[in-house]
């Protein structure tokens, strides 16, 4: 039992982790991959570790030490579904420019649409054209107490977020006129003008290269 003490012990400092490297850290303990799946199934059981998909994880003290901070919740959807980057509802939440309630960190991926449901909070993905795959940067995470993971995460930028939104509410702009962003914009209760009007340009740019581009 001690051994399976030590197992969770260096799983507390871990941001996530998935199953492969847990049967790496069994093996600096000695322990064979059977008896660390026998502890993943007790860990789980108990909550002491949270399933984020299949073959990944991450501590519940970890968790429950980060849970409060967006760079952790954003930082988890990065590595969830890669690669992405946090944009939408998400994203213009983070920048002040909506004030709408957010239940899901909500993502951009060039891969297939998916969704996940976990204890550590629920993550939706939109795919998206590999082509339009841009416009997003590295954010520098905060770090909670004295933990020493890095929480770094990418996100769209303001433009390219609400960009993304009227994207995927319009189905890639069908039927819209470029004299009709702004209307849109306003029933989405986004506050464009809290926008840096070089982001702002930006967005009307985007918008306008590709309805002229389709």
């Amino acid at each position: 039992m001690k051994s399976k003490k030590n197992l969770l012990e260096q799983l507390k400092s871990l941001p996530y982790f998935s199953k492969d490297s847990l049967y790496q850290l069994g093996k600096q303990l000695g322990l064979a991959d059977s008896t660390v799946d026998t502890y993943i199934s007790r860990f789980l059981k108990y909550k002491e570790i949270l399933q984020l998909k299949k073959g990944l994880y991450t501590s519940s003290y970890f968790f429950s030490k980060n849970k409060s901070d967006i760079s952790y919740s954003f930082y988890l959807a990065n590595i969830i579904r890669t690669p992405s980057y946090v944009s939408l509802w998400s994203a213009l939440q983070f920048y002040n420019l909506t004030t709408e309630a957010i239940y899901s960190i909500t993502s951009v991926t060039p891969k297939v649409t998916r969704n996940y449901t976990t204890k550590a909070g629920n993550f939706t993905y939109n795919s998206i054209k590999k082509g339009l795959f841009s416009n997003f940067s590295l954010m520098k995470g905060k770090v909670a107490g004295e933990q020493s993971a890095k929480l770094d995460f990418f996100i769209a930028s303001p433009a390219k977020a609400l960009f993304d939104l009227l994207y995927f509410k319009t189905y890639q702009f069908r039927g819209v006129q470029f004299k009709d962003i702004k209307t849109l914009v306003e029933e989405l209760r986004i506050d464009i003008d809290e926008m840096d009007k070089k982001e702002q340009l930006k967005f009307y740019a985007m918008i306008k290269k590709y309805i002229n581009n389709e």
